[in-house]
């Protein structure tokens, strides 16, 4: 919930979560586990209520990847609206990196230059470039960390072969979208937003979340080269105690890093800015101009 007007710094004034983990929760034909989809419709009433309670004026509902490349995702979208109310809008992988490279655009600014920016969520990968508020090119690949988890590292910890072979895997579903993006390049500034990228940072020596949204935080290859190869060694219940790393998303840390790692290297990037605004900061900014449209 945020207190926010066009042209005015959306003030958020509370927050809920409900961990489901979409992307991990797929019957082997690509639908979404009936358990799952229990779990999203609950959500979704729940955050309906939450927003009613609170007294919102205007209410944004949006499904990402998993609901998107899901083989029943028009089912669960019908089954959600039918019990809920609420009609779930599905974004497209390109929107949701046009929106998160909105999102850092409005927070660095104009002084930025050509912006790189870089986003790991659960099911996918998302890329942008450009000079403007929407990039000239935005891309969206099924690299998220939680997809990944779920299908190339079975073990706890991962063993080595796994991790190689999962490096491979991401490295080579890149190069297209390499090759596209590095055609932009130099960029003046390289981004990256997101959980995922946060507590690799956070890791990696970047100031802790107390410490608050301004201060400024930076992640280098090599600190996420050294970093990749110590949570690699290290079971998600360890991992889940480290400082900066959510217990719910533990598991998927070493997938996640693999993923930021194998991008920074194939777009030749050796440090980036972390970004406290991604997507949904960019759905909430979007939504705002619209308002005098």
């Amino acid at each position: 919930m945020v207190d926010a007007y066009r042209g005015g710094h959306p003030w958020p004034l509370h927050s809920e979560k409900s961990a489901l983990r979409l992307a991990e929760r797929l019957e082997p034909d690509g639908s979404i586990a009936a358990s799952a989809v229990d779990d999203l419709v609950r959500a979704v009433d729940t955050a309906q209520k939450s927003a009613r309670d609170l007294g919102t004026e205007g209410l944004i509902t949006l499904a990402t990847s998993a609901v998107r490349d899901a083989s029943n995702g028009e089912e669960v979208l019908a089954r959600v609206h039918a019990e809920t109310g609420i009609e779930l809008q599905v974004l497209s992988g390109e929107d949701e990196a046009r929106l998160t490279f909105l999102a850092v655009r409005r927070w660095f600014g104009w002084s930025a230059g050509k912006l790189l920016v870089l986003d790991i969520g659960g099911g996918s990968l998302e890329i942008a470039a450009g000079v403007d508020e929407l990039p000239d090119v935005a891309v969206s690949m099924p690299l998220g960390a939680g997809r990944l988890t779920r299908d190339w590292l079975g073990e706890d910890p991962p063993t080595d072969a796994g991790v190689e072979r999962l490096t491979d895997y991401v490295t080579d579903r890149l190069n297209e979208a390499a090759a596209t993006v590095t055609k932009l390049a130099p960029f003046d500034r390289v981004v990256a937003t997101s959980k995922t990228f946060r507590t690799l940072a956070r890791l990696s020596g970047a100031a802790p979340s107390g410490a608050g949204l301004r201060v400024p935080r930076s992640l280098s290859l090599t600190g996420l080269h050294q970093t990749l190869g110590f949570v690699r060694r290290l079971p998600s219940t360890a991992l889940a105690e480290l400082d900066g790393v959510s217990p719910r998303r533990a598991h998927q840390l070493v997938a996640g890093a693999v993923v930021a790692e194998s991008t920074m290297w194939r777009l030749g990037v050796r440090e980036l800015d972390i970004c406290p605004w991604a997507l949904r900061e960019g759905v909430i900014l979007r939504y705002l101009d619209q308002l005098g449209e």
